[in-house]
Protein backbone atom coordinates (compact mmCIF):
# COMPACT_ATOMS: atom_id res chain seq x y z
CA UNK A 1 0.00 0.00 0.00
CA UNK A 2 1.17 3.51 -0.82
CA UNK A 3 2.20 5.78 2.05
CA UNK A 4 0.04 8.89 2.15
CA UNK A 5 1.54 11.83 3.99
CA UNK A 6 1.91 15.56 3.91
CA UNK A 7 -0.01 17.83 6.20
CA UNK A 8 0.17 20.67 8.66
CA UNK A 9 -1.60 20.68 12.01
CA UNK A 10 -1.23 23.71 14.28
CA UNK A 11 -2.36 24.29 17.85
CA UNK A 12 -2.60 27.81 19.29
CA UNK A 13 -3.63 28.72 22.80
CA UNK A 14 -4.21 32.33 23.81
CA UNK A 15 -6.44 34.30 26.19
CA UNK A 16 -8.43 31.28 27.32
CA UNK A 17 -9.10 29.98 23.81
CA UNK A 18 -7.49 27.00 22.12
CA UNK A 19 -7.58 26.44 18.37
CA UNK A 20 -6.41 23.50 16.29
CA UNK A 21 -6.14 24.04 12.55
CA UNK A 22 -5.22 21.64 9.78
CA UNK A 23 -4.97 21.70 6.03
CA UNK A 24 -6.75 19.29 3.71
CA UNK A 25 -3.92 17.95 1.55
CA UNK A 26 -2.97 14.29 1.47
CA UNK A 27 0.17 13.61 -0.53
CA UNK A 28 1.14 10.20 -1.90
CA UNK A 29 4.81 9.27 -2.34
CA UNK A 30 5.82 12.91 -1.91
CA UNK A 31 4.81 13.62 -5.50
CA UNK A 32 1.04 13.36 -6.02
CA UNK A 33 -1.76 15.25 -4.32
CA UNK A 34 -4.06 12.35 -3.55
CA UNK A 35 -6.76 14.42 -1.88
CA UNK A 36 -7.14 18.13 -1.23
CA UNK A 37 -10.08 18.32 1.17
CA UNK A 38 -9.31 15.78 3.90
CA UNK A 39 -10.57 16.66 7.36
CA UNK A 40 -7.75 16.05 9.83
CA UNK A 41 -9.14 18.12 12.69
CA UNK A 42 -12.26 17.10 14.57
CA UNK A 43 -14.09 17.23 17.86
CA UNK A 44 -14.45 14.21 20.13
CA UNK A 45 -15.82 13.42 23.58
CA UNK A 46 -19.08 15.34 23.36
CA UNK A 47 -17.35 18.22 21.53
CA UNK A 48 -15.20 18.96 24.60
CA UNK A 49 -11.91 17.83 23.04
CA UNK A 50 -10.31 18.76 19.71
CA UNK A 51 -7.79 16.59 17.90
CA UNK A 52 -5.70 17.10 14.78
CA UNK A 53 -3.62 14.31 13.30
CA UNK A 54 -0.63 13.85 11.03
CA UNK A 55 1.10 10.75 9.75
CA UNK A 56 -0.18 7.46 8.46
CA UNK A 57 -3.97 7.75 8.32
CA UNK A 58 -4.81 4.30 9.70
CA UNK A 59 -2.34 4.77 12.56
CA UNK A 60 -3.77 8.21 13.34
CA UNK A 61 -7.25 6.71 13.55
CA UNK A 62 -5.99 3.91 15.80
CA UNK A 63 -4.34 6.44 18.11
CA UNK A 64 -7.39 8.71 18.20
CA UNK A 65 -9.66 5.71 18.89
CA UNK A 66 -7.52 4.78 21.88
CA UNK A 67 -7.77 8.35 23.08
CA UNK A 68 -11.57 8.40 22.72
CA UNK A 69 -11.87 5.12 24.64
CA UNK A 70 -9.75 6.52 27.46
CA UNK A 71 -11.67 9.80 27.57
CA UNK A 72 -14.85 7.77 28.11
CA UNK A 73 -13.15 5.55 30.68
CA UNK A 74 -11.67 8.49 32.64
CA UNK A 75 -14.66 10.86 32.41
CA UNK A 76 -12.99 13.31 30.02
CA UNK A 77 -9.76 13.72 32.02
CA UNK A 78 -7.42 14.51 29.12
CA UNK A 79 -4.10 14.19 30.93
CA UNK A 80 -5.04 10.88 32.51
CA UNK A 81 -6.28 9.59 29.15
CA UNK A 82 -3.04 10.34 27.30
CA UNK A 83 -0.86 9.12 30.18
CA UNK A 84 -2.72 5.80 30.13
CA UNK A 85 -2.01 5.50 26.41
CA UNK A 86 1.67 6.22 27.07
CA UNK A 87 1.71 3.58 29.82
CA UNK A 88 0.15 1.10 27.41
CA UNK A 89 3.11 1.54 25.08
CA UNK A 90 5.58 1.21 27.98
CA UNK A 91 3.91 -1.97 29.19
CA UNK A 92 3.92 -3.29 25.60
CA UNK A 93 0.14 -3.57 25.41
CA UNK A 94 0.46 -2.11 21.93
CA UNK A 95 2.70 -4.42 19.92
CA UNK A 96 3.85 -1.87 17.38
CA UNK A 97 4.56 1.80 17.14
CA UNK A 98 2.01 3.84 15.26
CA UNK A 99 3.33 6.22 12.60
CA UNK A 100 1.19 9.14 13.68
CA UNK A 101 1.11 12.23 15.86
CA UNK A 102 -1.94 14.00 17.24
CA UNK A 103 -2.41 17.37 18.83
CA UNK A 104 -5.16 17.11 21.41
CA UNK A 105 -6.69 19.92 23.44
CA UNK A 106 -9.50 20.65 25.83
CA UNK A 107 -10.34 23.97 27.49
CA UNK A 108 -7.35 23.66 29.84
CA UNK A 109 -4.56 21.71 28.13
CA UNK A 110 -2.90 21.22 24.77
CA UNK A 111 -0.78 18.10 24.27
CA UNK A 112 1.00 16.22 21.51
CA UNK A 113 0.71 12.44 21.60
CA UNK A 114 2.95 10.32 19.41
CA UNK A 115 2.34 6.86 18.08
CA UNK A 116 5.22 5.63 20.22
CA UNK A 117 3.57 6.79 23.43
CA UNK A 118 5.42 10.06 23.97
CA UNK A 119 3.40 12.89 25.48
CA UNK A 120 4.42 16.56 25.32
CA UNK A 121 2.64 19.46 26.94
CA UNK A 122 2.85 22.93 25.42
CA UNK A 123 2.27 25.62 27.99
CA UNK A 124 3.77 28.34 25.76
CA UNK A 125 0.75 28.41 23.50
CA UNK A 126 1.94 26.96 20.18
CA UNK A 127 2.60 23.47 18.86
CA UNK A 128 2.66 22.07 15.35
CA UNK A 129 3.09 18.69 13.67
CA UNK A 130 3.31 17.35 10.16
CA UNK A 131 5.48 18.17 7.19
CA UNK A 132 4.59 21.88 7.36
CA UNK A 133 4.72 21.99 11.14
CA UNK A 134 7.96 23.96 11.41
CA UNK A 135 6.66 26.67 9.05
CA UNK A 136 3.37 26.95 10.95
CA UNK A 137 5.12 26.94 14.31
CA UNK A 138 7.49 29.75 13.30
CA UNK A 139 4.67 31.87 11.88
CA UNK A 140 2.49 31.37 14.97
CA UNK A 141 5.35 32.13 17.36
CA UNK A 142 6.09 35.38 15.52
CA UNK A 143 2.42 36.39 15.64
CA UNK A 144 2.05 35.51 19.33
CA UNK A 145 5.13 37.54 20.22
CA UNK A 146 4.36 40.57 18.08
CA UNK A 147 0.58 40.99 17.82
CA UNK A 148 -2.59 41.02 19.87
CA UNK A 149 -4.41 38.69 17.46
CA UNK A 150 -6.74 36.03 18.84
CA UNK A 151 -5.81 32.35 18.86
CA UNK A 152 -8.07 31.76 15.84
CA UNK A 153 -6.61 34.69 13.88
CA UNK A 154 -3.07 33.49 14.62
CA UNK A 155 -3.94 29.96 13.49
CA UNK A 156 -5.57 31.19 10.27
CA UNK A 157 -2.71 33.54 9.34
CA UNK A 158 -0.05 30.97 10.22
CA UNK A 159 -1.74 28.30 8.12
CA UNK A 160 -2.03 30.73 5.19
CA UNK A 161 1.69 31.50 5.40
CA UNK A 162 2.51 27.80 5.61
CA UNK A 163 0.31 26.91 2.64
CA UNK A 164 2.06 29.60 0.59
CA UNK A 165 5.52 28.06 1.17
CA UNK A 166 5.06 24.35 1.93
CA UNK A 167 4.28 22.08 -1.03
CA UNK A 168 2.64 19.55 1.32
CA UNK A 169 0.11 22.05 2.72
CA UNK A 170 -2.89 23.55 0.94
CA UNK A 171 -5.37 26.36 1.67
CA UNK A 172 -8.32 24.09 2.52
CA UNK A 173 -8.39 24.50 6.31
CA UNK A 174 -10.41 22.89 9.05
CA UNK A 175 -10.34 24.98 12.22
CA UNK A 176 -11.89 24.07 15.56
CA UNK A 177 -11.88 26.23 18.70
CA UNK A 178 -12.51 25.52 22.37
Amino acid sequence: MEQMRGTTILGVKRNGKTVIAGDGQVTMQNSVIFKNDAKKVRRIYNDKVIIGFAGAVSDAFALSNRLEENLEKYSGNLMRSVVEIALGFREDKYARQLEALIIVADKDQMLVLSGSGEVSEFAEGVCAIGSGGNFAFAAAEALIRNTDLSAREIAEKSMEITADICVFTNHHFTIEEI
